[in-house]
């Protein structure tokens, strides 16, 4: 049972990204990670391809798109399973905000040290115009996951 459960609350977390992402768009006009490049950054794997020097200019990837959104959501499905391994059976009945918060806020970690580097943005988005922006995005990005843990376990 808490495996459907933490997969239904990853999911939920990682609609509560894109539901942030499209009210930061709409709202402050910034733009989220774009799925498509993604699925570029997968697609090109098999071939072992991990670093990039710009993915963005990387050769496009037949279905790079779907595959970019199918990673987003397999990826906040298995922070979600991490998370509910590492907790208290008891968190699950009865959810709390502080641990999901801190846990979705050192998820930053992976697009720090992962993400953005085989992107060619360099660590923490070290290479980027304004690195601090983006760094920023990112944190509010993962504390809204953090929040989409603890709102969808709330709901469940």
């Amino acid at each position: 049972m808490q495996l459907i459960e933490s997969v239904v609350i990853g999911i939920g977390a990682t609609i509560a990204i894109d539901l942030w992402a499209m009210f930061a768009r709409a709202i402050f006009g910034v733009q989220s990670l774009n799925l498509c490049l993604l699925g570029r950054w997968v697609l090109h794997m098999p071939a072992g391809r991990i670093m990039h020097d710009g993915i963005a200019t990387s050769a496009a990837k037949r279905h790079e798109c779907g595959i970019g959104w199918m990673a987003h959501y397999s990826i906040g499905v298995a922070f979600a399973l991490l998370f509910v391994a590492i907790m208290p059976d008891a968190w699950l009945d009865r959810p709390t905000l502080l641990p999901a918060l801190a846990f979705g806020i050192v998820t930053v970690v992976a697009p720090f040290f992962v993400l953005q580097p085989a992107f060619g943005l360099g660590v923490a988005s070290s290479r980027t115009r304004n690195p601090a922006a983006a760094r920023l995005r990112s944190l509010t990005t993962h504390a809204v996951f953090g929040a989409g843990l603890y709102v969808s376990a709330f709901i469940l």
